[in-house]
């Protein structure tokens, strides 16, 4: 199965529409989802987007949780009640809700990034600042790591 990779620039149309790249529309229609999933990044100002194995990923975490408990419903809220399943069109194109437009700050730029399983939707000043600390911390944790080895 393929995987969400790489970093991909973006512009919506004037329309609002945005065209998704052919390699993440490869990796969604190999995994036969007919769309995009798409909800509001829980810890970034981003979106985070998949399509059948990110569902998987979700119901894997609300599943931990006991039936009918208060952070199972918190987690669905969160995760399934704020999502929209974005279709593509002929031309490989979806449109972004405006609500989660506002969630990551994107206005007319935005940047694909691939995760592996999902991928996320940033505003370019906003991945910027999110790679730049990410990189900070990821030299951190790997000193840390040669100093105990």
């Amino acid at each position: 199965m393929g995987r969400f990779l790489s970093t991909f620039q973006g512009r919506l149309d004037s329309k609002g529409r945005v065209s998704l790249p052919a390699a993440f529309r490869a990796v969604l229609e190999a995994d036969g989802h007919p769309g995009v999933f798409l909800h509001p990044a829980l810890e970034q100002p981003a979106i985070e987007a998949g399509g059948n194995r990110l569902l998987a990923e979700i119901d894997g975490l609300i599943g931990r949780f006991p039936p009918y408990s208060e952070a199972r419903d918190l987690m669905a809220t969160a995760l399934l009640g704020q999502a929209e399943i974005a279709k593509l069109d002929p031309e490989g194109r979806l449109t972004l809700p405006e609500r989660l437009k506002a969630h990551a700050g994107i206005s007319q730029s935005l940047v694909f990034v691939g995760l592996g399983e999902k991928f996320r939707i940033w505003a370019p000043e906003k991945f910027t600042a999110h790679l730049e600390e990410a990189t900070s911390n990821l030299r951190a944790v790997r000193a840390g790591l040669s100093r105990s080895g």
